[in-house]
Formats: C-alpha cells, structure tokens, sequence
C-alpha cells in the first residue's frame, strides 16, 4: 500500500510551521550581533522583496490598485515594520529571546479583546479568563527581572511589537482580505524597507560585519521565515486547517525557549517555567472553538 504522503503533509506541516517560526527569533539573535538592528532590518527587507519579486515575475499574481496598495502599506508597517522592529530592538538591548517570543505569542488573546470592539466579533467569558491567564503568565515570567535602563527599554518595545502586530492583523484582516498575498507581501515588505532604511540614516552608523554568521542568518529569515513559514502557513489554510493555525502560536514560546537554551544557555526559573505554561493555557483558551448557540449574540 502506497503512504498517503498529501497525509502526512497535512499532519507534518503544523509542526514544521511552529519549528520555522520559533526558529525566526534564533535567526534574529545570530544576526542582530553583526550589525545595527535597523541596518540588519533594511538588508533583510531588501533581500525578501528581490526574492519575492522573482517569483512575482514566475507565478504572476494580480496587483491591487491604489487602494490595495495604500491598504497594504498600513498594514505591512504595522505586521512588518513595527514588530519586527520592536522584537530586533529587543534583543539587541538584552531581552531573553525566549520572552521575545514569549510576549508577542499573547497576540491571539489581544486579538479577540480588540476584536470584540473593532470587528463586532463575541469574546466569551472562557476568552476573557484566557486573557486573565495570559497576563498572569507573563507577570510570573518577568518577576524578578531588571526594568531599568536598557533592559526595561527591551520589554518597551517588545510590548510595542505585541500591540504593533495585533492591530496589523485585524487591519489586514479587514482591508487586505482580497489582495493576492504574493504581491501584497511585497508591497509590505517594500514598506517596511523603506521605513528601516530611513531609520537606520537618521539613528545609526549602519554598521554591518559580513560574517559566516550574518549572512546565514539573514538568508535563514528570508527563505525559512518571510517565504518558508508564510508559504506552510497557507498550505494549511487551503487544505481546511485553519481552525488549528491559530493555536499554533502558543506553542511558539516554549519552543524558542528550549531552542534558545540549547543555543544560548538562556534559562528560565520554576516561575518562570510556570508562566510560560499559564500563558500557554491561556492562549489556548482564547483560541478554543466557540459552541455554536454561544457565538450568536443575544438578539441577533
């Protein structure tokens, strides 16, 4: 009998999407330490968006018009530009990559908080106890760390990333829902290159070592994350596996935490082992199928 491998790429595609994505963090830290973070942030865009546009001219995808456009430039600054900035700006300044990853995995409990007023989406009260859990988790992860200084500036702009992301994708999830994905990337990513490349002219000296390391490590977040997880992202969509993606990402955390152990020796306390499996649950909470008499409001 012949293995069914459609199957077993349906079943092995959420695990290699967690991997890739937590994976994007590492690839970070390797490579933010051979360069200023929105110099290393601009030479990333540019590279995504020569990749992209080859296989723009290949597949030939639909282009928006000037609203398209406009739409995918708000939300590729908000998705692009200012979340990776704030995690790049993270861990240049320090932060443990694993809470990087730890506070922008919250992202499916603000969410459904914010979507609740901005989308009229119900946010059930198991949701509205997924985001108390949540942010018990991530009080009982930054207990005890230093706020002061370059390190409480870290967790500044990692929240910023957190929020940055959030309103990204409610914005694209609102304007940007018809435009081919393949060349509204490219605008964002374009978008965000531009951003980068005027803040790294008027902020740093846009210092780069070309090293083994920088090189590698830029070309793994090109190929393994902007092109890589996004492309395993909607394989799974278009093979009706939507409804799991979105509780992938509480997985993301604790899997860059034990990566960045094993790489960096970073560790985590009891607590804060504890924390990370509170948000955990509470991410999951938020991400739990809604019963259909509960996701009609009352009266409509």
């Amino acid at each position: 009998m012949k293995p069914n491998f459609e199957h077993l790429a349906v079943r092995a595609a959420p695990g290699v999407f967690v991997v890739l994505w937590s994976s994007g963090f590492i690839g970070t830290k390797y490579a933010v330490d051979e360069a200023d973070p929105f110099t290393f942030l601009f030479i990333r865009m540019a590279y995504v968006s020569a990749v992209m546009l080859v296989i723009a001219a290949i597949v030939r995808p639909k282009w928006p018009g000037l609203t398209g456009v406009g739409h995918s430039v708000v939300a590729g600054l908000l998705i692009h530009g200012v979340y990776l900035a704030g995690i790049t700006l993270g861990i240049h300044l320090h932060v443990p990559v694993g809470i990087t990853a730890l506070i922008p995995g919250l992202q499916p409990i603000l969410t459904s908080t914010l979507a609740s007023r901005w989308l009229g989406e119900r946010v059930t009260p198991l949701q509205w106890s997924g985001l108390v859990l949540g942010l018990l988790g991530v009080l009982l992860v930054l207990h005890g760390r230093p706020m002061s200084g370059d390190a409480g500036w870290g967790y500044v702009v990692v929240c910023a990333a957190l929020v940055s992301i959030t309103l990204g994708t409610l914005y694209q999830k609102r304007h940007c829902g018809h435009i081919d994905w393949r060349a509204g990337n490219i605008i964002q990513f374009v978008a965000s290159g531009v951003l980068y490349g005027i803040a790294a002219l008027l902020f740093e000296d846009r210092v780069v070592h070309w090293t083994p390391q920088f090189i590698l490590g830029v070309s793994w977040l090109v190929f393994a994350l902007s092109i890589g997880s996004i492309g395993v992202l909607y394989w799974l969509i278009r093979r009706s596996a939507a409804t799991q993606v979105a509780s992938l990402f509480y997985l993301v955390p604790a899997t860059t935490a034990l990566m960045a152990f094993v790489l960096f020796g970073e560790r985590l306390d009891w607590i804060g082992i504890v924390g990370m499996a509170i948000c955990a649950a509470g991410v999951f909470l938020v991400n739990k199928p809604v019963p259909k008499e509960e996701a009609v409001s009352p009266g409509s």
